[in-house]
């Protein structure tokens, strides 16, 4: 990398690898969590995702490139801290709590690279691209909130 621009779409692969491997991922977490309020906003955010990844689509579509991605080593992370929890959980209260905080770890580091990459775009005067990041990074804020407050309100009280 050797430009804003270069790493602007070094990052963008990255976060494309990142939400296609949560796509995969966050069935067997659904599944996992069982019937609840964690389960429906697992199950809403991962329409979501697929709604981003189309969104980062148009993003490459903006900067003239194909979109692909990039092994995301963070993700690859934290899907496997997930995937340990859930084998090593002996208990759905436990299991249900420590999946939402890797999942809020999840959003946090999707809402750091989002403002990241937006920031990006704007100072590479890309309107495009800006749209359609803060359209995703609004989303990822918004999933995180939804899980924070069932993880205060229900999960953490249990």
């Amino acid at each position: 990398m050797k430009t804003l621009a270069d790493a602007f779409e070094h990052t963008l692969k990255d976060m494309y690898y990142a939400e296609n491997a949560i796509l995969k991922a966050l069935p067997d977490v659904i599944k996992a969590v069982g019937q609840g309020k964690l389960e429906e906003a697992l199950s809403a955010h991962m329409k979501e995702t697929k709604e981003q990844i189309g969104l980062l689509d148009d993003v490459f579509k903006s900067i003239g490139k194909k979109a692909e991605g990039k092994k995301c080593e963070a993700i690859e992370g934290l899907i496997k801290e997930t995937e340990e929890i859930i084998e090593d959980a002996e208990g759905a209260v436990a299991r249900n709590a420590a999946v939402a905080a890797v999942c809020q770890a999840v959003e946090h580091y999707e809402i750091s690279r989002y403002g990241t990459l937006r920031e990006w775009a704007k100072a590479l005067d890309n309107d495009k691209a800006y749209d359609l990041l803060t359209r995703i990074l609004d989303m990822e804020k918004a999933a995180n909130n939804k899980i924070t407050a069932i993880a205060v309100d229900s999960l953490n009280k249990a």
